[in-house]
């Protein structure tokens, strides 16, 4: 059922979304101080491109540094983001088949507020991870 939610997803909202996180990420490598935030946006794109099945969890290890480039992400990009995923979260929900869609989006919106110190897993390995907040 996963599979043929993501390849659903794929053609109608993911390959979109993950094109433009990869534009974002391309920009973000231009300049050497973004370059965190590009690389965020590369992995945001691939979860973008196949997000059922798997989850997004909070690295313990990750130190002040993310907390602030959290914060920089949150003011530039993040607001717009989640507004953009809450938006099309609600739009998708309005239909019984675009439920699972809808719910997606809003599973994307805590990577797409505060990506750094983030990582995703595969949903089934979130047992590996037992020092994870969920």
């Amino acid at each position: 059922m996963k599979t043929l939610l993501n390849l659903i997803w794929l053609i109608f909202s993911g390959l979109w979304m993950a094109l433009g996180y990869l534009l974002a990420g391309l920009v973000c490598c231009v300049l050497i101080i973004t370059i965190p935030w590009g690389l965020a946006c590369f992995r945001i794109a691939s979860y973008a491109l196949w997000p059922f099945g798997r989850t997004v969890v909070q690295r313990r290890e990750a130190g002040a540094a993310s907390g602030a480039g959290n914060v920089i992400w949150l003011i530039f990009a993040g607001i717009w983001l989640t507004i953009g995923h809450l938006t099309l979260g609600v739009a998708l929900c309005v239909s019984i088949i675009g439920i699972p869609f809808g719910l997606a989006h809003f599973k994307m919106i805590p990577i797409s507020l505060m990506p750094l110190g983030r990582e995703i897993v595969p949903t089934g390995a979130q047992a590996a991870y037992p020092h994870y907040r969920w």
